[in-house]
C-alpha cells in the first residue's frame, strides 16, 4: 500500500511539473512585443540624406531584420505617430533586434555582403564627418532625450552585426521613462562591381517610455511618514512622484474663514506643481495627478494644520456645517479626525438616571413570591426527572426462548396438584 501510495505521488508531481513548463512556455510566447524597423537608402556614408528605392536596388523586397520591444504593459502612440509603451511596477522595457539575414550571403545570394564600414560617420547622432568612425559591419545608435528635453548621445555600438548568426535574437538596452531614437547603419557590398559596388542603408525607429500609473505620494516634511488620501499634518508635506516624469500635477490650497457664523471656503491658488514642492502654510490642499497617456486622474486631500473641524472635514468628506451640527449634539472629533456620535446607551443611561423612582415594599413582596413560585417548579421538574429516570432504567424481561419452559411439558397448576396427590 505504501509503494502504490508513493507511486501515485511520484506521478502527480511529474505531471505537474509538466503543466506548469507548458504555461511558462505559453506566457513567454504571448509576452507583449511590438515590431518595428523600415529600410531607408541613404546617399553616402554620412547617413544624412534619404534616396528613393528603386526596383533595381539590391536591398529591394527583403529586410535585414527587425527591432523588437518588450516587456511593457501597454502601447499607444504620440501626436506624431510614434509608438509610446506604458510600464507598470516590476516591467523593464527590453530593445532587441531579430536578424533574418545570413550577413555573409543577404538575400541568399553570397556576393551580397555587410562590408566593413571604415569610415562612417552620422551627425545626426553626434559623429560628425571630423570624426569618422570604423563602424565596422553595421553599428546601433541611440539618441536619447529625458523629461527636461536634455539629450544624450550613447556610445556607438559598432561592428554590431558581426558574429550575430541569422536567426538570432541580440539584447540591445533595457529603457526607463524618455524619448528615443535608434538608427542601424549599415554597408552592402556588391562584390561583382567591386569599389562602385557600396551602398549605405538605415534603420531608423523612434518611440517613448512612460510609466502607466497616476500616482503622486505626500510625504510629511519632518517624520518624513507617507501621507495617504485624506491625511493631516501640522508639519506641511512635500511630493514625490517616484520618477514618473510626464504626469501633471495641480494643487488647489483652500482655506476657511469664518463669516455669519459658518466657515466659508476661501481658495488661495490652484496651481501647477513639480515633483519635490513643499506646502506648509496651514490650509487643506487638493492634489490632482493626470496621466497624459492612459487619460487616467487621481486626487489626494491633505490638510495642513491643527483645526478639529477640519481635520474631521478632510477625513471624513462632511460638510463643514453638518460638522458643526453634530458637535451640537454632543458628537467628538477623535485624534484621527473621525467623528463619534454619543451612543443610544449613554443617552438611555442619563434618562434612567433622572426618571429613577425608589422602590416600593409592594414591588419586593411580589419578587419574593416570584422567586418562590421558581423554587416550586424547579422540584417538580427535578421530581419528574428523577421518575423518567427510574421508570426507563427498570430492567426489561428477558426474552431469551431458552428461558421459558414448554407448557405442554409443564402442564396446568391444576394437572400438577392432580399428580402430588397421586403421588401420595
Amino acid at each position: 500500500m505504501r509503494q502504490r501510495i508513493m507511486m501515485a505521488l511520484t506521478v502527480f508531481i511529474i505531471a505537474m511539473a509538466i503543466i506548469i513548463q507548458q504555461m511558462q512556455v505559453r506566457a513567454d510566447s504571448t509576452d507583449n512585443a511590438y515590431y518595428l524597423g523600415t529600410v531607408q537608402t541613404k546617399d553616402d556614408a554620412g547617413y544624412g540624406k534619404d534616396k528613393n528605392m528603386k526596383d533595381s536596388d539590391v536591398h529591394y523586397g527583403w529586410d535585414l531584420g527587425q527591432f523588437r520591444i518588450s516587456g511593457f504593459t501597454r502601447t499607444t502612440k504620440d501626436e506624431d505617430g510614434n509608438p509610446v509603451f506604458l510600464k507598470s511596477v516590476g516591467d523593464k522595457v527590453q530593445l532587441t533586434f531579430e536578424l533574418e539575414q545570413d550577413i555573409a550571403a543577404l538575400n541568399g545570394d553570397d556576393s551580397l555582403v555587410i562590408s566593413n564600414d571604415d569610415n562612417g560617420y552620422d551627425e545626426y547622432f553626434g559623429i560628425t564627418k571630423d570624426e569618422r568612425t570604423n563602424f565596422g559591419k553595421g553599428t546601433l545608435l541611440v539618441k536619447y532625450t529625458d523629461y527636461q528635453n536634455k539629450t544624450t548621445y550613447v556610445e556607438p555600438y559598432t561592428n554590431y552585426l558581426k558574429g550575430v548568426e541569422k536567426g538570432a535574437t541580440t539584447e540591445v538596452l533595457f529603457y526607463e521613462e524618455g524619448d528615443y531614437e535608434i538608427a542601424l547603419d549599415y554597408e552592402i557590398h556588391e562584390k561583382k562591381f567591386g569599389p562602385d559596388g557600396y551602398n549605405h542603408y538605415q534603420m531608423l525607429i523612434k518611440f517613448s517610455v512612460r510609466n502607466g500609473n497616476c500616482m503622486v505620494y505626500p510625504f510629511d516634511v519632518t517624520t518624513g511618514s507617507e501621507l495617504v488620501n485624506t491625511s493631516f499634518t501640522e508639519n506641511g508635506f512635500y511630493l514625490d512622484l517616484a520618477k514618473s516624469r510626464y504626469l501633471t500635477i495641480d494643487v488647489k490650497k483652500q482655506n476657511y474663514v469664518e463669516a455669519d457664523g459658518s466657515l466659508v471656503e476661501d481658495t488661495r491658488f490652484n496651481k501647477a506643481a513639480s515633483d519635490g514642492e513643499r506646502f506648509t502654510d496651514p490650509g487643506v490642499y487638493v492634489i490632482t495627478v493626470k496621466n497624459l497617456y492612459t487619460k487616467a486622474e487621481t486626487e489626494k486631500k491633505i490638510y495642513v494644520g491643527s483645526d478639529p473641524v477640519l481635520k474631521a472635514y478632510v477625513t471624513t468628506g462632511k460638510d463643514i456645517d453638518y460638522i458643526k451640527e453634530m458637535l451640537a449634539e454632543g458628537a467628538t472629533i477623535e485624534e484621527d479626525g473621525t467623528i463619534t456620535l454619543p451612543t443610544r446607551e449613554t443617552v438611555e443611561q442619563e434618562d434612567s438616571q433622572t426618571t429613577e423612582k425608589p422602590i416600593q415594599e409592594n414591588d419586593v413582596q411580589g419578587k419574593n413570591t416570584n422567586n418562590m413560585w421558581i423554587v416550586v417548579l424547579a422540584a417538580i421538574a427535578v421530581l419528574v426527572a428523577f421518575v423518567l429516570i427510574k421508570a426507563l432504567g427498570k430492567k426489561k424481561p428477558s426474552t431469551n426462548p431458552t428461558d421459558i419452559e414448554d407448557p405442554e411439558e409443564q402442564g396446568s397448576d391444576e394437572e400438577m396438584v392432580n399428580d402430588k396427590g397421586d403421588d401420595e
